[in-house]
């Protein structure tokens, strides 16, 4: 069922726009179990009204959300946590070991992002990022699990995208909540049968080995579906993760060939960008190249800035063991 308020994606799994740039970009998701309910991503502080409409049509009260769940602290993903604690005082809110701080003291998160957007594209994109009290978190270590009911919920680390990443297996639905480590799929591009999917490899921590060491990690359990924060469900796990591998391979294959190159992230930018319209065109020849590039000019600004601070870690490294220091 798919309505303005939210998507049924079965198995008690609701999908929810998070109003997030566009419609359609980022979105969380509802999971109920009976009388109990997680919410998994948190969108931004714009998001919060999106989740009570979808509750309040589901006619799902505020006292049965039990978790609160980002998979990593960049902020489309967890800026929204604050508030939704405040809202939802029965909920702990379920991270990262490694983002619980960024919860607790939000400044660093906040100034890195506005370093990227500006102070007036911040405010635009975020609003204001609330505080989580530390003693209504819940840090989640590699194979922890909670419960919803009966209802098992299983956490694995998964860097790559970034070390205070993890992913969420459902066993009922066979399927992962993936944040950014299994990619971006817009349903703009390729609608809901034939999408288009993509890496996500935005800075700082990007990776390329862990990132590949993540998504092998998440095939290991042969999942059905995959559901993405960009954006929404997917389908045929084993081919889409084929097609991020050889991606990554492709990105760290730039990095490699510009690595000692003036103006290096804008080159990288320009590569990927060939690359990754050449790849939608091949396989969507139908599609408009100018909406394609409005469509994902961020995501290759965003991409190409974490690829040149991975090559530039590499070039660091390299001059450190050649120079014996």
């Amino acid at each position: 069922m798919i309505n303005d308020k939210y998507t049924n994606l079965n198995d008690g799994i609701y999908c929810i726009d998070a109003r997030y740039i566009c419609p359609g970009n980022a979105c969380c998701y509802l999971i109920v179990e009976d009388n109990e309910i997680a919410i998994i991503e948190t969108g931004t502080v714009f998001t919060v009204e999106g989740i009570e409409e979808a509750l309040h049509h589901l006619s799902l009260n505020k006292e049965m959300v039990r978790y609160i769940i980002p998979t990593h602290v960049h902020l489309d993903h967890a800026g929204g946590a604050g508030v939704l604690m405040q809202k939802y005082t029965n909920a702990q809110l379920v991270i990262h070991p490694r983002g619980a701080k960024h919860m607790i003291n939000p400044d660093k998160l906040v100034a890195g992002s506005k370093a990227v957007y500006g102070e007036k594209k911040f405010r635009e994109l975020y609003g204001e990022v609330v505080p989580v009290p530390e003693y209504r978190m819940l840090t989640m270590q590699d194979r922890d699990k909670i419960y919803l009911k009966k209802r098992i919920l299983e956490f694995r680390h998964t860097p790559g995208h970034a070390e205070h990443h993890f992913c969420i297996w459902d066993q009922v639905s066979q399927g992962w909540f993936s944040g950014d480590t299994f990619g971006i799929s817009y349903e703009k591009l390729g609608g809901k049968q034939n999408r288009f999917i993509f890496p996500t490899t935005s800075p700082v921590q990007f990776d390329p080995d862990k990132l590949l060491g993540s998504i092998d990690l998440i095939m290991k359990y042969k999942p059905k579906q995959i559901f993405l924060t960009h954006f929404s469900v997917i389908k045929e796990p084993a081919k889409q993760a084929k097609i991020l591998r050889e991606q990554i391979e492709s990105y760290r294959k730039i990095a490699i060939e510009l690595r000692f190159s003036s103006n290096r992230e804008q080159k990288i930018f320009n590569a990927i960008k060939v690359m990754t319209i050449s790849n939608i065109v091949s396989k969507l020849p139908c599609y408009d190249i100018k909406m394609v590039e409005n469509l994902l000019e961020l995501d290759f600004k965003l991409n190409a800035q974490g690829i040149d601070i991975w090559i530039s870690k590499q070039n660091e490294k390299n001059k450190k063991i050649s120079t014996g220091k």
